[in-house]
């Protein structure tokens, strides 16, 4: 019964300090390809209302809320989700071929932003260390800097469609691009088999952690 209560104040400690820093990563991922494809001419997510940082408007119950409960249940290493994907109509972009790339990269840069801004977070904590907020500050800027590098380097990952696929098909010459383009409908499978094999974490595993290395340099956490 111990256990099981111990269990459970884990979880509910995880949700508390992983909860804010989820939601945004997600929430600000898809809303800046929305902002960006309105920018480039495309107005698709925008008339949808998903130009925005309400994540009501972006939360997946599964992607979302779901799957990262279940990742802290099981103490996974790796806590990572979705929002509804942003809809982009790749044709109503001004050059869509190249404009493709600015779209995609718009989501893992977002990432990365706020990668940076949580490391900022961690320091204005650790620098009220007599604060009640000093340690909570840390650790959700921990929180934030892990996840943002999660979602950052695994939406980098060439495989449609995720964004680093669509952008070496944006980067591939046209008739390559078009037959890369043609994995999408499976691309969504392939990482579950990827992930489920534990080849997804043995790929990303090393990139996360330079990620998370620089961006603790970069702003002189270490």
């Amino acid at each position: 019964m111990d256990s099981i209560i111990q269990d459970i104040d884990r979880i509910i400690q995880g949700i508390a300090i992983y909860a804010l820093p989820v939601i945004l990563a997600i929430t600000l991922h898809e809303a800046a390809h929305g902002y960006v494809a309105k920018q480039f001419g495309d107005l698709t997510a925008y008339a949808q209302g998903r130009v925005t940082l309400n994540p009501l408007r972006h939360i997946d119950p599964i992607g979302t809320v779901i799957v990262p409960l279940l990742l802290l249940a099981v103490s996974s290493p790796y806590l990572f989700g979705w929002a509804k994907p942003v809809p982009v109509n790749f044709g109503n972009l001004r050059h869509p071929k190249r404009d493709m790339l600015w779209v995609a990269a718009a989501g893992p840069g977002a990432n990365l932003l706020m990668a940076f801004l949580w490391a900022l977070v961690i320091k204005l904590g650790l620098a009220i260390p007599e604060s009640n907020l000093a340690e909570p500050m840390i650790l959700m800027g921990k929180a934030g800097i892990f996840i943002n590098a999660i979602l950052l380097v695994l939406n980098l990952l060439p495989l449609p469609p995720l964004d680093g696929g669509r952008i070496a098909v944006s980067l591939l010459p046209h008739r390559i691009a078009h037959r890369y383009s043609q994995i999408e409908p499976y691309g969504f499978i392939i990482l579950l088999i990827l992930l489920f094999t534990g080849v997804l974490v043995k790929v990303i595993g090393p990139f996360i952690m330079i990620t998370i290395s620089i961006v603790a340099w970069f702003v002189g956490l270490i």
